[in-house]
């Protein structure tokens, strides 16, 4: 279901966009760069929308990417050593393709997969062995009764989402599925956490129920339920470079890497980017993809200041952080026939959770590397303490996890602090309890001639490395329907001037309903502001 079909399932009439400018000042941009559209990040949102600008016969546009390089999240970098000496490669963003689809209904990150011949291998979530801080346990049968109440729980979703009712946290959610761990049951946490945190980045208690499973059923339902892992040397980002290469050539000058915008000034007239070198872009339209944690840490001045509607709207959502620490060693110790490890801290959820091997065959055999896992809490502790420090805590979860084995120290230890680096102050979004379509729709609709994309902004793929291609796609066809001063289309429904958004945003009680029976013996129109 596209996200148009969506909206008119929720609101049962057509959509029909107007843009409603108002008049603003012409920008003082004279000094800039001329181009027709700025694209604000060269991430798979930025390229897909700078591709989708090209097919509609639009070669005059600019990217500005912070780093040296395109890919955004998707983040590789060269680690340890193998028998020639070589680096290996590996990922640390994203690192899955998730749901691959079939000839009905194909991932495009798939597509884009096999036309690049991305050497890439099936994760096999039967492959796992859990443990505790005893070593090897096998509480495996618990998740048999976590999948039979996620299945009751998704049909429970999609009966909220298309009845419009309350939304609730996961936990609750779940809870009333039936799923309900107590604290102290740590091996049933550890499931939890496998189960839900891993791809949410965020615990049950801080996620939508109804957009956490219904996004998480959309990818998987619509394209399938494999995810393949991505070990191919050039790095994951080869599919972005890759499609780049349509439309830009070696040097060309539309690409401007190692360019930090710092301010983004915008009116219905157009935009001007300056940047912190000095230079500055004026465009008729410019497509941000900057990540909600880049927009939340407010590191980009935006003038105006962005109004009220957007400003809750990008403070509404969240921003996880998804830290894989890697590591590699002289020699494997642990089962070289599994692909992964499961711990149940004795005291803490999440901690270490999750160890998955790329020593396995099919990944990068005789590698000796191991990696695990950690989001949320555990990864901004990690990231706040040295290397060393939490070498030394993830060894001792090891030996706790094979006691008979000798674990030696790594001769290879790296991993990401995302949460601090200034291009995108996170990993991937994630949708929180209560924040319903519309006020996701506030945090993808343009604002005069900015405009917006990337996975935060999907409501379908949020979080996912697609939904950051289909709104990217999506946003260049809109931005080049308005230079062609014509109507975009999407799943069938013309779109036609600026993305609608809502000035406001009701609650789910009406006013009426404050009364003495329902615990508010105040009148409300008494009580003041």
């Amino acid at each position: 279901m596209h996200l148009a079909t969506l909206l008119l399932a929720l609101t049962g009439s057509s959509i029909q966009l107007c843009a409603g400018y108002v008049a603003h000042a012409p920008l003082d941009g004279s000094q800039c760069t001329k181009t027709t559209v700025a694209i604000l990040g060269g991430g798979m949102a930025g390229v897909s929308a700078a591709q989708a600008l090209a097919n509609a016969s639009i070669a005059d546009f600019v990217i500005l990417e912070y780093r040296d390089t395109l890919g955004g999240r998707v983040w590789h970098t060269d680690f340890g050593t193998d028998p020639k000496g070589d680096p290996y490669t590996i990922e640390l963003g994203a690192n899955w393709v998730q749901g691959l689809g079939s000839s009905s209904a194909e991932n495009p990150v798939w597509g884009l997969a096999k036309k690049y011949q991305l050497q890439n291998t099936v994760s096999d979530y039967d492959s796992i062995l859990t443990y505790n801080e005893t070593g090897y346990t096998d509480y495996s049968h618990i998740f048999d009764t976590y999948s039979a109440a996620r299945e009751t729980a998704s049909k429970h979703a999609g009966r909220i989402l298309n009845e419009n009712l309350q939304d609730m946290t996961a936990r609750s959610g779940l809870a009333l599925a039936g799923w309900k761990p107590h604290r102290d049951d740590m091996a049933a946490q550890a499931v939890e956490w496998w189960n839900w945190d891993w791809e949410s980045s965020f615990s049950p208690e801080t996620s939508s129920f109804v957009f956490g499973v219904a996004g998480e059923n959309l990818t998987f339902n619509q394209f399938g339920d494999q995810n393949n892992l991505v070990i191919d040397t050039r790095g994951y980002s080869a599919i972005i470079e890759g499609e780049s290469a349509t439309f830009l050539r070696p040097n060309d000058p539309r690409l401007w890497l190692n360019t930090q915008a710092t301010k983004i000034e915008y009116s219905a007239n157009g935009v001007v980017v300056r940047n912190a070198d000095g230079s500055c872009v004026s465009a008729a339209y410019a497509i941000c993809t900057f990540s909600v944690g880049v927009l939340q840490n407010e590191v980009v001045e935006f003038a105006p200041a962005l109004p009220e509607w957007k400003q809750t709207a990008i403070e509404k959502f969240s921003m996880g952080t998804y830290t894989k620490i890697f590591m590699q060693f002289n020699v494997t110790f642990w089962p070289e026939d599994t692909q992964y490890f499961l711990y149940a801290s004795p005291t803490t959820r999440g901690y270490y959770p999750v160890f998955q091997s790329l020593s396995t065959e099919g990944f990068l055999p005789g590698s000796n590397i191991l990696f695990v896992t950690v989001v949320e809490s555990q990864a901004y502790r990690a990231e706040r303490q040295s290397n060393e420090q939490t070498k030394r805590e993830i060894l001792d979860v090891l030996r706790q996890m094979f006691p008979d084995k000798h674990v030696p120290e790594p001769i290879a230890f790296t991993y990401p602090r995302w949460s601090t680096e200034p291009w995108a102050y996170g990993s991937y979004s994630n949708w929180p309890q209560g924040t319903t379509l519309e006020m996701h729709q506030n945090l993808r609709a343009n604002v005069d001639r900015l405009w917006f994309a990337g996975e935060a902004t999907s409501a379908q793929h949020f979080g996912f490395l697609h939904g950051a291609w289909f709104e990217g796609r999506e946003t260049g066809e809109h931005v080049a329907a308005l230079l062609r001063d014509e109507c975009a289309e999407l799943d069938g429904v013309e779109l036609c001037g600026g993305r609608m958004h809502y000035d406001i945003l009701h609650g789910t009680t009406p006013i009426d309903a404050y009364t003495a029976l329902n615990g508010w013996p105040v009148n409300s129109t008494s009580v003041q502001a």
